[in-house]
């Protein structure tokens, strides 16, 4: 099982690059998917994040609201690092059993774990290959802003907090520039594709 990461900053297109490869026939693990369920009432993380934010991040039926837990730490470095420290190390627990299964299955398969901030959490060390996907600040904030109840404040805190995409590109294998047209970037995924695919092999 060849283990590949993929990253990027926010917005850059990691979820086209992501389905692309998908489709291509790779496993996919989505480390914001992961996130959402520990912090589910059943999930690992849940009670520790409820004792560290609060009730009020509540709804009726006791779920997490993830928009009130978000007001809450995007724009204060210290609670953000507080919420990381809770959930990273159940998504990684999470992430790391779901590579055990998919490697006993499919033994020459390829499995990409999603997740925009792989480098800042130290995921990389447990990829055997690294892909990054990048485009242009400016579009990073256009296509950011885009998605619902997003505001620009909100967006310009959250690029502040990762890590810059030159500092990410130091670490990849290899590198789509998603700066371009939906075509490029595809046959661009197509390639790196190929080449997992004769690693995996």
């Amino acid at each position: 099982m060849l283990k590949v990461g993929l990253t990027g900053g926010m917005a850059c297109g990691k979820s086209v690059v992501a389905a692309a490869l998908g489709e291509l026939g790779c496993h996919i693990i989505e480390a914001d998917a992961v996130a959402h369920r520990v912090i589910e009432p059943a999930g690992e993380a849940y009670a520790a994040v409820v004792a560290a934010f609060g009730d009020a991040i509540l709804d009726e039926s006791g779920h997490i609201v993830r928009s009130r837990l978000g007001e809450r730490v995007f724009c204060n470095p210290a609670q953000l690092e507080r919420l990381n420290a809770i959930v990273h190390p159940a998504v990684r627990a999470r992430a790391l059993r779901a590579f055990a299964d998919l490697a006993a299955r499919d033994p020459h398969g390829i499995v990409v774990y999603v997740a925009a901030i792989l480098i800042e959490a130290e995921a990389y060390r447990e990829v055997d290959k690294i892909i990054v996907v990048s485009c242009t600040r400016e579009q990073q904030i256009e296509r950011a802003l885009q998605r619902p109840g997003v505001s620009e404040a909100i967006v310009l805190a959250r690029l502040e907090r990762q890590l810059p995409l030159g500092k990410k590109k130091e670490f990849a294998d290899y590198i789509v520039d998603a700066s371009g047209s939906l075509e490029e970037t595809l046959r661009q995924t197509e390639v790196v594709y190929r080449d997992l695919r004769r690693l995996a092999s």
